[in-house]
């Protein structure tokens, strides 16, 4: 049985992973006879987002543990994530991957990874093991394959600048 590890974010759309994609994403790994388990880092989130009002809060969260809300405790620091335990890797996008996984949202195309989330990703192409990055989560393409791979990020013109640099 293929064993998929995903790396999430944080919980919640607007400052972690974004919930449905990431619970459809898992879902879908299932439905296809696989098995999943999850990874984040463990670092406090870049702030946190009140979901109902879509502002920030001083509340400070941090990342592994909102993301254990999404993987239902079936999940460790990314730091631990060892390629040989898995066949393939998967990032869910929500504004988390800009966030806490990189700091796009703040750098555009400058920006940088976080070193655990670059080593675990690094791993999967140095194993040339498959890799999925969705929606926004795409960003870190550039900064795991900078040569070889040609990456989209969608159709909104800012985003993509920062993208292409």
């Amino acid at each position: 049985m293929k064993k998929i590890a995903v790396i999430l974010s944080g919980s919640g759309v607007f400052d972690g992973a974004e919930i449905h994609e990431s619970v459809l994403a898992l879902h879908a790994v299932e439905k296809a006879g696989a098995t999943w388990h999850c990874f984040a880092p463990n670092v406090e989130q870049l702030h946190v987002v009140n979901h109902l009002t879509g502002e920030a809060t001083e509340e400070s969260r941090n990342v592994l543990v909102e993301a254990a809300r999404i993987a239902r405790g079936n999940i460790e620091d990314v730091a631990k994530l060892n390629v040989d335990g898995f066949d393939a890797l998967l990032v869910p996008g929500g504004f988390g991957a800009a966030k806490n996984l990189t700091d796009f949202a703040i750098n555009g195309a400058e920006c940088s990874i976080n070193a655990d989330v670059a080593a675990a990703c690094r791993a999967f192409k140095d194993a040339n093991k498959p890799a999925g990055y969705l929606c926004i989560a795409p960003v870190i393409i550039p900064m795991v394959y900078p040569e070889s791979v040609k990456g989209t990020i969608g159709n909104d013109d800012g985003t993509a600048a920062g993208f292409n640099g």
